[in-house]
């Protein structure tokens, strides 16, 4: 099963770049972990870091770029894109990678390990095996790959020839995978959504939605052995109002959109609320938790609602489960 990284403390040991296994958590053991705090931009390594060919990009030169952000804990952001404006995208890679020491970080793809190594103003991906090195080259066309050095530039990339995927991520469980990525455009978010393995229909969807995609699991919910998969969107005004886009496969044969109901259709459980939404998967749950306000304010208490997948007239849906509060 697979616990999603914002659960920090306690969880720490469990949390996933990728799709690296994790070992089973009771759902109870989240409620004493606290929300996640604001994120100090103080770390060295964060910035951008290009290949050789971005100084002559100018002439036509392709290049891959690594934009390292910050996450919460000890955790960075890892987003490859490459060069889009002559062709199509040669790289385009997501991950968050955990802290092992001053200089390295790691993240998985599968059950392999990426290792992200700093030393001054040079950046190195490289597997834990080099000889599962293909592993990396998925990510790219043309026979090139993430793996490799790149130095670190002052400023901004070059927003005319970057690729505009604002999301990326390639997941796979039970012999079916999915691709989902995002565009931003005209101040909409625009989320494709690919399935791959299906054994009739692997039609792409895509969808409109106001919220940016923060991320996207995988996981057989409803324990029928065929997987859904789960993508998270948080809007960019104060509030930072969250919503589920899910997708459940039938039989391993085709793929259709779940239901997730809204706060505001829940008298009860609205109360309070005010956005700030975290969303995860928990063994076969899917968990909800934001703080609780009163008169305006955010207090220290906290609501979490467990999810389960059940079948209805039309599709599948979502009904709550369990709600506690801490």
């Amino acid at each position: 099963m697979r616990i999603n990284g914002f659960f920090i403390g306690t969880l720490l040991s469990l949390i996933l770049a990728s799709c690296n296994p994790a070992s089973q958590k009771s759902e109870n053991t989240l409620l004493e972990v606290p929300m996640t705090e604001e994120i100090p931009e103080s770390n060295p390594v964060l910035g951008n870091y290009v290949s050789d060919g971005y100084s002559k990009k100018s002439e036509g030169y392709d290049w891959v770029s690594v934009a390292v952000t910050a996450l919460e804990g000890d955790k960075i952001k890892i987003i490859v894109r490459s060069r889009a404006d002559k062709k199509r995208p040669t790289c385009t890679f997501d991950a968050t990678a955990e802290k092992v020491d001053e200089n390295t970080y790691k993240s998985w793809i599968e059950d392999q390990a990426v290792f992200y190594n700093f030393n001054g103003n040079q950046l190195t991906i490289a597997l834990e095996n080099p000889e599962n090195e293909g592993v990396l080259s998925f990510y790219c066309s043309g026979g090139a790959t993430v793996a490799g050095s790149y130095m670190k530039i002052e400023g901004e990339l070059d927003s005319s020839q970057i690729d505009p995927t604002a999301f990326n991520k390639t997941m796979m469980l039970q012999g079916i995978g999915f691709n989902i990525s995002s565009v931003e455009k005209d101040g909409k978010t625009l989320i494709t959504v690919m399935p791959f393995g299906l054994e009739i229909s692997n039609e792409t969807v895509t969808l409109e939605t106001s919220g940016q995609v923060t991320n996207a699991e995988i996981e057989d919910l409803n324990s029928d052995g065929s997987p859904e998969v789960m993508i998270y969107t948080q809007t960019t005004e104060e509030n930072k109002y969250g919503n589920v886009l899910g997708f459940s496969t039938n039989n391993k044969k085709s793929m259709s959109q779940t239901y997730f109901p809204p706060i505001s259709e829940n008298e009860e459980l609205s109360k309070g609320y005010q956005g700030h939404d975290e969303f995860a998967i928990v063994e076969t749950h899917l968990v909800q938790r934001f703080p609780i306000f009163e008169n305006g304010k955010k207090t220290e208490k906290i609501r979490q609602i467990s999810y389960k997948l059940k079948e209805g007239e039309a599709i599948r849906g979502f009904q709550v489960d369990k709600v506690s509060e801490y």
